[in-house]
């Protein structure tokens, strides 16, 4: 009898010890895991929150021009405040050390700006003043190798040790020969310039004590480095941690360069850049790690590769929508010159052709994501301070261009 159904649902408790102790245990632990998972299908998880204060260190030649227009997209589509360069420039006072009054209206606006992404020199301390306490801080790295080499083709006339040397080879067989350390102004993308980026001094001696305490800085300071390298593993990485849609981390490939002015770096070239930028390459080696590790953390290897393919379908079905041949095209094919691309050194860099005949809605989605970085500035300028005079600027204004098409550009996308 005491093994009978009604014995174990019988309301009273004293019932429970006619079953033997061994017995007893097992019920009741089958009872706490059901109760358990029961309560797990009941309570729906925390759902995130989209963070929208962001600070992005914009460094140079790391794909961080389309990072920047990431970052812009999306404060026009949540109609956040972007800390923009004072008196209408297009870096925050770069390259010197940041200082809040270099942020247009820091002033009036304060602490209340919810995204920064121009390039600067990182300040902490100053950086703070404009951007709120919660704020997410990331950033972006290169491979030091290949960095150099691109560095090279695009800073080819402001960089004295580059335009004093015939080709980045000779440059590397001896880079002493053409660099001059006071003259690091002119020369900062010549030697880890990420390590300036950074806010450090890029001709430091490379002791291990000092890199150390470098690199825990950087982590104190930031919630999260990225890699350019895996740039769609990044993009993953970046909507997970900050609790992003897919399509707000959706791009088309900005500020890139035809092939054919890739320079071919020899073995040996290589294995000078890991000494002559060994700041950089240690950097790199360790953000590397931290990244992957990240990942396995939080995503894992299996999701990665899924959203991954989300992210390059999404990409593919954009550009069918939006771009006349689906790819980038040469300086001299752009056929709107409002949408050429700045152009420096020995680069031809590349943008894009958009489809005739959109839809309004649709072209300011595509406009915006083939906007190259000086245009995307000045026109958020213009949005942002409305009052203020315009200066003459060297490219066409994109919404004057369109206005016969009735697309209001100042909208949000």
């Amino acid at each position: 009898m005491w093994w009978s159904r009604e014995g174990l649902l019988d309301k009273n408790p004293q019932k429970l010890y006619f079953f033997p102790r061994n017995v007893r245990c097992l019920i009741i632990f089958s009872l706490c895991l059901g109760l358990t998972c029961l309560s797990e299908l009941l309570i729906p998880p925390t759902p995130c929150h989209a963070k929208t204060n962001v600070m992005f260190l914009k460094t140079h030649k790391t794909a961080s021009s389309t990072v920047l227009n990431i970052m812009f997209r999306f404060a026009e589509r949540y109609n956040l405040t972007v800390a923009l360069p004072a008196d209408q420039l297009l870096h925050l006072g770069y390259p010197r050390t940041f200082v809040a009054q270099f942020v247009e209206g820091f002033k009036t606006i304060g602490q209340n700006y919810n995204i920064m992404c121009n390039h600067l020199r990182f300040n902490p301390l100053e950086v703070k003043r404009v951007m709120a306490a919660n704020t997410f801080y990331f950033s972006i790295l290169r491979n030091p190798i290949p960095l150099l080499e691109s560095s090279y083709i695009y800073y080819k006339n402001n960089a004295p040790a580059f335009s004093n040397s015939k080709n980045v080879n000779e440059f590397l067989a001896s880079p002493t020969k053409y660099y001059h350390p006071e003259s690091y102004r002119e020369n900062i993308y010549a030697r880890n310039i990420m390590w300036f980026d950074f806010g450090y001094d890029n001709n430091a001696e490379d002791d291990t004590q000092y890199t150390q305490a470098v690199l825990e800085e950087i982590e104190q300071n930031f919630h999260l480095i990225l890699i350019a390298d895996y740039f769609d593993e990044s993009m993953i990485l970046l909507k997970h941690t900050l609790c992003w849609d897919l399509d707000d981390v959706i791009y088309f490939k900005l500020n890139s360069r035809s092939q054919d002015t890739v320079q071919t770096l020899t073995p040996e070239s290589e294995e000078q850049i890991k000494t002559w930028c060994s700041l950089d390459w240690k950097l790199y080696l360790h953000f590397n790690q931290s990244f992957w590790r990240r990942i396995e953390e939080t995503i894992g290897l299996e999701v990665l590769k899924k959203e991954v393919g989300h992210l390059r379908a999404r990409q593919k079905e954009l550009m069918e929508t939006c771009l006349s041949g689906q790819e980038a095209v040469r300086k001299d094919d752009i056929r709107n010159k409002a949408l050429l691309p700045f152009q420096s050194g020995a680069a031809n860099i590349l943008g894009y052709n958009l489809k005739q005949d959109l839809d309004n809605r649709t072209l300011r989605t595509c406009l915006k994501m083939v906007m190259p970085e000086l245009q995307y500035t000045s026109y958020l300028y213009t949005v942002q301070h409305p009052h203020k005079k315009r200066k003459g600027v060297e490219f066409p204004l994109l919404w004057t261009n369109l206005q016969e098409r009735s697309v209001q550009l100042p909208e949000s996308s």
